[in-house]
């Protein structure tokens, strides 16, 4: 089935089981028989929309749309016919960070560019909105201020304004300022809130008052600084003992409500996983744990427009969900009874209810979008996400754990390739990006699919600092890259081979951004151990990310995320641990591949281990693309990384 940018109607379907649309099949015996090679184009074939967002009242859906040639629209469609109304192409050499709906006819959008500050690379985000009615794309801000420009604290919901935390100028702390949306922002903005020493982080509740703030004070602990209206003037609500392990300290702010003190943070229990709990602001005291799931974290929470809890969302092997508003729990009963055989998410609604967007799809299916509409209780397929995908052709991963040399304990996916005996097979370790706090769950991953069609067996770790199992196991990557975390993948490989399932003598490593570092790494520090590695979009040398990285931090942040990288330990030094630093230990085939407009690993990454290996003498296998940056938004552009990888690894680690 392929699904065109027209977005025209295709199905319209009642509450009955969609099996058949959605290519449910059996995973046992789709692992009986062995699909043919599926061709590179179906992987990356994709419908080229992403980021659906409902307009408040329904009517319309904002979204993302990368057309074949890469460039990017922010494309606005009427929910009731699928046709596009709107087709804004973004500006040249600007990525789209992000939009939400201001009411109704606005949209707001963030945008980011490469740029410098004396003499180094960085990425600056500026705010935008777009009116439906005037077709105008106006610039929110002012000429002159920081790196950050899209720091949000409050959209009106009507659309008529918002609240921008912003510098004016490099050296100043963030102050407040309201802009409005009516296409007046730079003139008639006005600063609300003036700037504070040591406070980098403002709060603001759901009626956009300036309520709150994080103040950091150099012996790295905290005040929590508050006021519940307006008028009053703000105080020192608690100081937080962070050097000594307060949790409030990592608190995630999840609410703060007009008119009263109550509200709702994310906080660490007493066994380091975030929990909801209530709060009262103007003490900086927690109360009642209102939802937890034990061994994982809290990664989110939705609040109605009356305050009221609607879910909580965590993730273990996979995303979860719990509903509290009994009507949408209700709902969600139905669409996974419709979907049968499904994970199913009520991805966005509008206002009263009336709409909704729900995607349907697992791990060998990269999934459906649909219109619901309760009133009529019916599913409008949308679109497919990869239309040329057959689910019974692909592979199903399974959730496993390992230990570690060390005894930690290790969770991660295997995906074996369907229809082959699952013993002595070839591997390749496909380490996440990140690294802190991201983890692979058992949810449709293009690449780990297209290898196990190849004929590859596929090992997806959540090494120590990876999310999902609470912040205690985030903490001990803290120093780790290159050494722990690279244990694990190591030992994940282990696990592999002790199981019967892969052959010790046949693996491969293959990453993107931290996993490319790690594909690097590897053949670096043990050649014993890989035949090869694969890196797109990898970190090189350490020490000048770090560099590149400060840019985005106040000082505090900056230094606490130089801590994390480089660890307490006395001695150690990231060269050691850097490839660019240790190309001439290298004694493996390498294909290297990055994208010149790269804004979070910047191309010097790149650049700096091909001067590094030539002087070294050490050949590499090299490909670029000058019109991607940390992913690829044209199809053309992934089938040639998927491609080049392929005949990679058949030269140097073939799958029969």
């Amino acid at each position: 089935m392929r699904v065109g940018y027209g977005l025209v109607l295709l199905a319209a379907l009642l509450f009955t089981p969609l099996n058949a649309l959605s290519g449910q099949s059996s995973p046992n015996a789709a692992a009986q028989v062995r699909p043919p090679l599926v061709p590179t184009a179906a992987f990356t074939a994709r419908s080229g929309l992403s980021g659906m967002k409902l307009s408040p009242d329904g009517n319309r859906i904002a979204l993302k749309a990368v057309a074949s040639d890469g460039k990017t629209r922010l494309a606005v469609l009427d929910a009731n016919t699928k046709q596009g109304l709107h087709n804004l192409e973004m500006p040249a050499k600007n990525e789209l960070e992000w939009f939400r709906w201001a009411g109704n006819n606005r949209i707001i959008a963030s945008l980011s560019q490469l740029g410098s500050i004396y003499g180094e690379d960085v990425t600056f985000t500026r705010l935008f909105v777009y009116d439906l009615t005037t077709r105008s794309f106006t610039f929110i801000g002012k000429k002159d201020m920081g790196i950050v420009g899209d720091d949000v604290l409050h959209i009106d919901p009507a659309g008529q304004f918002l609240l921008l935390s912003m510098q004016r100028t490099m050296v100043d702390y963030p102050s407040v300022w309201r802009f409005p949306l009516d296409g007046t922002a730079e003139k008639a903005g006005q600063q609300i809130q003036a700037q504070r020493q040591y406070v980098w982080s403002w709060y603001a509740d759901d009626q956009g008052v300036v309520r709150m703030a994080i103040e950091v004070l150099d012996s790295g602990n905290l005040k929590l600084i508050y006021r519940r209206t307006a008028d009053e003037k703000f105080r020192v609500a608690a100081v937080i003992d962070r050097v000594n392990k307060d949790k409030r300290g990592q608190w995630i702010l999840a609410q703060i409500a007009a008119g009263s003190d109550e509200g709702h943070v994310l906080e660490k229990d007493d066994g380091g996983h975030y929990v909801l709990r209530k709060v009262n602001y103007s003490t900086g005291q927690t109360g009642e744990t209102v939802f937890a799931r034990s061994g994982t974290d809290i990664d989110d929470v939705w609040f109605d427009e009356q305050n009221k809890l609607v879910a909580a969302f965590w993730s273990d092997d996979r995303d979860r969900v719990e509903w509290f508003d009994p009507d949408l729990k209700a709902l969600q009963t139905k669409l996974d009874k419709a979907l049968l055989g499904n994970q199913v998410w009520i991805a966005g609604r509008s206002r009263d209810r009336s709409r909704m967007l729900v995607w349907a799809g697992r791990e060998n299916d990269p999934g459906v979008w649909y219109i619901y509409t309760p009133a009529m209780r019916k599913l409008d397929l949308f679109f497919a996400e990869k239309p040329q995908i057959d689910p019974a052709q692909m592979a199903v991963p399974t959730a496993i754990t390992y230990r570690a040399r060390d005894g930690v304990e290790i969770k991660a996916l295997l995906t074996l390739p369907p229809g082959r005996k699952p013993a002595n097979l070839p591997l390749i370790v496909l380490p996440h990006g990140g690294p802190y706090g991201v983890h692979d769950k058992l949810e449709f991953e293009t690449e780990a699919q297209f290898l196990a069609n190849r004929g590859y067996a596929v090992l997806q770790p959540n090494y120590r600092g990876s999310g999902g199992s609470g912040d205690d196991f985030v903490k001990l990557g803290d120093g780790q890259i290159g050494r722990k975390m690279q244990d694990d993948l190591d030992d994940g490989m282990d696990w592999t081979v002790a199981q019967g399932f892969t052959d010790p003598k046949r693996v491969c490593m293959v990453g993107s951004s931290y996993g490319g570092y790690a594909a690097l790494w590897a053949v670096i520090r043990n050649p014993e151990r890989y035949r090869c590695a694969a890196s797109f979009a990898g970190v090189t040398d350490w020490k000048m990310q770090l560099l590149y990285d400060k840019n985005y931090f106040s000082r505090e942040s900056g230094r606490k995320w130089k801590a994390k990288i480089s660890g307490s330990e006395a001695g150690f030094d990231l060269d050691l641990v850097s490839p660019v630093k240790q190309i001439g230990r290298l004694t493996r085939p390498v294909l290297l591949v990055h994208g010149e407009r790269d804004f979070r690993v910047p191309f010097k990454q790149y650049t700096a281990l091909k001067l590094a290996a030539g002087t070294a003498g050490k050949p590499l296998d090299l490909l670029t693309f000058p019109d991607e940056g940390h992913g690829f938004d044209k199809p053309v552009n992934s089938g040639r990384w998927l491609d080049t990888l392929e005949a990679f690894l058949r030269r140097h680690n073939p799958p029969d």
